[in-house]
């Protein structure tokens, strides 16, 4: 058994998932730095001083001045700002990975045209001949080039 999951895990495009996951991983992280520390707060100030991780409805009776403290107090809240954090991150991973899907798909190397057929079929008895041929080889028939 160790020798079978051995075998399954040096498989190379196994590597390549684990490698890919570990990677997008610290890329998330990157990215989820950069929606709130960098991109967030600038677009907050432009809408009048809004801190969007801490906006939030709160489903309770009591008041409560930020999201810790509310659930601090266990009460129940729509995180909202929270979401559309994490609706950018989303976003900007999205198109980070696409712009990689796009240059990947341009370097690779393009497929082959397909090659002409090395045979055809003879309109009369529907035998198979040579692509080249001027003449059935079985009904004797004279047929037009290719």
């Amino acid at each position: 058994m160790f020798k079978e999951f051995k075998e399954f895990a040096m498989r190379g495009n196994v590597l390549d998932m684990a490698v890919g996951v570990i990677i997008g991983a610290a890329f998330g992280q990157i990215v989820n730095s950069f929606v709130q520390d960098v991109l967030m707060p600038p677009i907050g100030r432009l809408l009048g001083h809004v801190d969007f991780s801490n906006l939030f409805v709160n489903l309770t009776e009591t008041h409560y001045p930020t999201i810790a403290a509310a659930k601090a107090a266990g009460a129940a809240t729509l995180n909202y700002g929270l979401f559309l954090n994490t609706v950018i991150n989303f976003l900007i991973v999205a198109f980070a990975v696409f712009l990689l899907v796009r240059q990947v798909n341009r370097l690779a190397p393009k497929p082959a045209p397909a090659a002409a057929p090395a045979t055809r079929d003879c309109p009369y008895c529907l035998s198979a001949v040579p692509a080249k041929a001027t003449k059935c080889s079985q009904c004797t028939s004279e047929l037009r080039p290719a």
